[in-house]
């Protein structure tokens, strides 16, 4: 019998950013101290002020830092933690990483090696899922990684092909072959990514998917290993495989997809023996659902779940890992109204999403029913070029999906942001478009209708007078131009 591990007293976060702070806050509200375990290029942020204890593990370079095992396993173990959450990225999907931390006596937060290998593994969780049943998009998930092999594979499939990672998700490592003329190069880029994101080369193939929605689905299993769902996301929009905007649930499917999405999802993560927060990806097209991979950890978007559904996803994480939470059969889970989440990144829109670095200015996120904030960077913070330029997300709930989307825009337009560009009046004119509006949209709507740079806005000559005051006001009355040179409010205004 497996040995539980009781109460966690300290528990280590290999991470940083918003997501360092969602894990701060449920600790906390559980009575547990926090060790952030962080780069030298992360001391100007929200979540080193806030755990109880930091640990610097090395430089900015993440395969120095936050990708390196020793570095994370020695942190924790140095600060006395009992347990480490990897949050989501960096090591989170690494079987390694959770095998060496329980090797030196200490808690994984989150699935066990061998589930990681079977289910995080893409290439691994197909062969499984074939014989569980489900369906899967054509492709190659072979042993041979040479580069000519796999191009073979991909005509043999025919283009246009997608490349991924095999040991990664969020779309790193993941590249469009339209032509056999460029597949060489991208398999190759492709498999650089995948080293440097998720420390393997290995890569897999599938057939395109050209008007496919991405539907997901929240899986957990408790402490016993009883798997159930949470129900569904939408999250089509996305940008060079990236998502941008999540939705719980989605306004696709219909009450039997959803059911049979469902049992697929919890038939999959059941297989695979899982414990702990997870997500089980699909892509639907033409009334037909295939499974595209499980990400064995939490997900950037789980608030929405979160919102509708009224769970606490991190704090059953560390629960479960302790051993003290299991589903209660009576308690029956239905979604409650709409939950929309934004993600913000420090990325200029004008400019075609160029990122956009700097020290951060007077940050303000307006207070209101439904309304959820969760960011990394306060005023006086820099924004670095080290890391993935998102800074916040903004997370909305409302009772149906049509006011959720007002909300959302209201939201985003009274958001003030100075110092840095962000992608705000990108996301409103997203949030905007009719085929948002109508839910209908796929994973090609943003290169279909948002490829190219937003165009700026031009002022009128009563809106520069009015700003021009605004900023003299902000200014003082210009008395200190020495100041000025150096101040984040005389660069940007993001969010108006």
């Amino acid at each position: 019998m497996t040995k539980m591990p009781g109460k966690f007293s300290r528990i280590a976060i290999a991470n940083r950013g918003e997501v360092a702070v969602r894990i701060i806050k449920a600790c906390e509200e559980l009575g547990i101290e926090t060790v952030l375990l962080h780069s030298e290029a992360d001391i100007n942020s929200r979540a080193y002020r806030m755990a109880t204890k930091t640990i610097c593990i090395g430089p900015a370079p993440t395969a120095e830092s936050y990708l390196s095992i020793p570095a994370n396993v020695n942190g924790a173990l140095a600060a006395g933690a009992q347990a480490i959450h990897p949050g989501f990225g960096f090591l989170s999907e690494n079987a390694d990483f959770a095998e060496a931390v329980e090797k030196a006596g200490m808690t994984f937060i989150g699935p066990s090696a061998e589930s990681i290998r079977s289910l995080g593994d893409k290439v691994h969780c197909k062969e499984l899922a074939k014989k569980a049943g489900l369906p899967l998009v054509p492709g190659y998930q072979g042993e041979n990684q040479e580069v000519a092999h796999l191009i073979q594979q991909a005509e043999k499939i025919g283009y246009p092909v997608i490349v991924k990672a095999a040991a990664g998700g969020g779309g790193r490592g993941m590249k469009l072959i339209t032509n056999s003329a460029d597949a060489a190069e991208l398999i190759e880029s492709a498999q650089r990514e995948a080293q440097s994101a998720f420390g393997s080369p290995k890569v897999f193939l599938e057939k395109y998917l050209d008007r496919a929605k991405h539907i997901e689905f929240q899986i957990f299993g408790d402490s016993s290993g009883q798997v159930i769902h949470f129900f569904d996301r939408e999250c089509s929009v996305q940008r060079r495989h990236q998502k941008i905007i999540e939705e719980a649930t989605s306004p696709s499917l219909t009450d039997d997809l959803r059911r049979r999405m469902g049992e697929a999802a919890c038939a999959i993560a059941t297989v695979g023996k899982y414990k702990g927060a997870g997500t089980v990806e699909f892509l639907l097209q033409d009334g037909e659902f295939y499974l595209l991979e499980v990400n064995t950890r939490l997900q950037v978007e789980h608030p929405v779940t979160e919102e509708v559904m009224g769970v606490d996803l991190v704090k059953m994480q560390i629960l479960t890992a302790q051993g003290d939470f299991i589903h209660d059969p009576k308690q029956v889970r239905i979604p409650r109204g709409h939950s929309i989440e934004c993600r913000i990144y420090a990325e200029n829109p004008f400019m075609g999403g160029v990122p956009s670095t700097g020290l951060l200015g007077h940050v303000e996120w307006p207070e209101g029913p439904g309304r959820r904030y969760e960011y990394g960077f306060d005023q006086g913070d820099v924004i670095t070029p080290f890391y993935d330029p998102m800074i916040a997300k903004v997370i909305v709930w409302d009772e149906n999906r049509p006011r959720a989307i007002q909300k959302m825009i209201r939201v985003l337009k009274d958001s003030v942001v100075f110092g840095v560009h962000t992608n705000i009046p990108y996301l409103i004119e997203i949030l905007s478009h009719k085929e948002f509006v109508m839910g209908t949209m796929t994973t090609r709507f943003i290169e279909t209708y948002f490829a190219e740079a937003l165009k700026e806005p031009a002022l009128s000559e009563t809106e520069k007078k009015i700003a021009e005051g605004a900023l003299l006001q902000l200014r003082g009355g210009g008395a200190s131009e020495a100041a000025m040179a150096t101040s984040p409010w005389s660069s940007f205004w993001r969010g108006i």
